[in-house]
């Protein structure tokens, strides 16, 4: 069940204050029904992350596990300094999708996931950790977390979380993850 936690805990610290869960932030301003908006969070992020997850896995199915370790020590590290840039809204993802909120929430969070850390991350976390459905449920369970209170509560919850330290939290996690990695070697 490590897989599971350490995918969980990665994910969802690194979310906070992410791209996705700003479109969540206007999503759930747009559209008002927070079900459909959650749903198709979950819907996405399940999709996104067990094509992550399967393309981490492969790779560490091809790479010398020497390797793998070194360039999974170095991708959480790079990860860990990626979590430090803060993330802001682009004019292109601010604008209200024509479609219900399902399905415009499927399609935005599906693209918008498409290269953010959190999948480099699924990544990284299904090259080092077996089984991968427990990394792909892991993290889907940290991006729905992240992102389901913001829907719910709406701006006045999403105003009050201490970015700046989630991020510091975020880039420690994945910083100390590379170490352990670097020093220790991959599990399993």
């Amino acid at each position: 069940m490590d897989a599971f936690f350490v995918s969980t805990l990665a994910v969802a610290i690194a979310e906070i204050g992410d791209k996705t869960q700003l479109l969540a932030l206007v999503l759930a301003a747009r559209y008002r029904k927070p079900w459909p908006i959650v749903a198709g969070i979950l819907v996405a992020t399940v999709l996104n992350h067990a094509l992550a997850g399967w393309l981490g896995a492969l790779v560490s199915g091809w790479v010398d596990p020497m390797w793998l370790r070194w360039g999974v020590a170095l991708s959480f590290l790079a990860v860990a300094a990626w979590a430090l840039v803060p993330d802001k809204l682009d004019e292109d993802e601010a604008r209200a999708p024509r479609f219900g909120p399902f399905l415009a929430t499927l399609v935005a969070f599906f693209l918008v996931e498409m290269g953010d850390k959190t999948q480099v991350a699924t990544v990284v976390l299904a090259a080092q950790y077996d089984p991968l459905w427990q990394v792909v449920a892991g993290t889907t369970l940290g991006m729905v977390l992240a992102n389901a209170p913001v829907v719910l509560l709406g701006s006045r919850f999403a105003a009050k979380l201490p970015l700046k330290a989630a991020r510091y939290a975020a880039a420690a996690l994945f910083a100390g993850l590379g170490l352990w990695v670097a020093f220790t070697g991959l599990p399993g």
